[in-house]
């Protein structure tokens, strides 16, 4: 039996925006919670990468347990032990246990990659791409909607309290899982050592594989130098803003990406590759918009839109092409690939702090665009190279 309902998938998407919301919370946040915790400035960017450090360790280490066990029980432990990770957080007294907490969650927060899989295990082959482009749609509102959320919450209640409500959601989430969705039952399982070797030896021998990873690197390294550093210079003079107004500077960024929804049925439909093209031509030029903060913050708006609808709409399709080319071990593929992921994020959240405290917003902005301008040539390159599987991506087979 093949096939999602849309019940199942609005759970699922909730999973994803609850586990990747641990992971982005602290960002709108950063300055009032390094304050309370006694951390100097410039230690900011490296609390704002500690769950993604976290995270890539969970891409390698617990994302390939899905081409192992049953995916729907795998779900449901790691939203337990996210809740664990966000509840150090709540509770930290220091910097030092704050960053453990934030690890923590980002290593379990790849529930999200092992949701993906499971969508595109038990979806009909017609449907896939819609069915990854919905729940994958829950990972930019965790992502986004995190920043309205933790904003608001840092005005009245303070910045612990958004971790304590998420603390709450992963449980309640996990506990949904468990009781109503199904399992994925395969007809052949590997064991862990295989499924870590089938990464390392995809790293190592598929061109697709390493291309779309090259392009995530760099798209989430754009990404994340917007995202990790936009609350400094809203913060400072002549804004001034608090967390709530900045924090709600991610409804424009939400705005974007579930504009980007339709790129799982673009992909669906054999259009993934020039898709990527022309997004990633459209995340470097949202750059000259974000970079002008006066005397209005309108182009700024604008920019976040395009921006995020640029990201999720080469997410989508990269992860559509990888799950139709491996079919039989989706779990593995999708980790690898967003190991890239999250060395990006990394990357954006560390370098974005130090050019912004080292030469100002502007600078903030032109690595951002350099990042996105490093992504087109990877994409163009593999485009010259022919290495695509065009025939897998206009006829998808069946997962499972």
């Amino acid at each position: 039996m093949t096939g999602i309902t849309r019940a199942q998938r609005i759970v699922l998407a909730v999973v994803c925006a609850a586990a990747v919301a641990t992971v982005y919370a602290i960002q709108p946040v950063l300055e009032a919670a390094g304050a309370e915790l006694g951390l100097a400035g410039e230690s900011l960017g490296w609390l704002a990468a500690a769950a993604q450090f976290g995270y890539f360790a969970g891409l390698v280490l617990l994302v390939p347990l899905g081409d192992v066990v049953d995916r729907r029980r795998l779900v449901a432990g790691h939203l337990v032990l996210v809740a664990v990770g966000a509840g150090t957080v709540a509770l930290a007294p220091n910097g030092v246990i704050a960053a453990a907490g934030l690890a923590i969650a980002g290593f379990f927060a790849v529930v999200v990659q092992v949701a993906v899989a499971y969508v595109a295990a038990v979806s009909a082959p017609g449907e896939r791409g819609r069915n990854i482009g919905a729940v994958t749609s829950g990972v930019v509102i965790g992502i986004l909607g995190a920043r309205v959320l933790a904003g608001a919450l840092g005005d009245t209640v303070g910045w612990r309290a958004v971790y304590l409500v998420l603390a709450l959601l992963c449980v309640v989430l996990a506990v949904a899982v468990r009781t109503g969705l199904r399992p994925d039952p395969r007809a052949s399982r590997v064991r862990y050592a295989q499924a870590i070797g089938a990464m390392a030896r995809l790293v190592a021998t598929d061109r697709l594989f390493l291309s779309r990873g090259l392009v995530t690197f760099f798209l989430f390294a754009s990404f994340g130098t917007l995202w990790s550093g936009l609350a400094l210079p809203l913060g400072a003079e002549p804004w001034s803003f608090g967390t709530t107004e900045i924090g709600l500077f991610g409804l424009a960024g939400l705005a974007g990406a579930l504009g980007a929804a339709r790129a799982g049925r673009w992909a669906d439909g054999g259009r993934a590759q020039p898709i990527t093209g022309w997004s990633l031509a459209l995340l470097a030029a949202s750059w000259l918009l974000i970079a002008r903060t006066e005397p209005t913050l309108w182009p700024l708006v604008a920019g976040i839109v395009l921006l995020d609808f640029a990201v999720q709409a080469v997410h989508v399709s990269s992860q559509h092409l990888l799950t139709t080319a491996h079919p039989n071990r989706a779990s593995g593929v999708i980790g690898a690939y967003m190991a890239f992921y999250s060395l990006g994020s990394a990357l954006g959240a560390v370098t974005s702090v130090w050019a912004y405290t080292t030469w100002g917003w502007w600078a903030t902005c032109l690595v951002g665009a350099s990042y996105a301008v490093l992504g087109l040539v990877a994409w163009a390159h593999h485009e010259r190279s022919g290495a695509v599987a065009r025939p897998r991506e206009a006829a998808p087979q069946g997962c499972r």
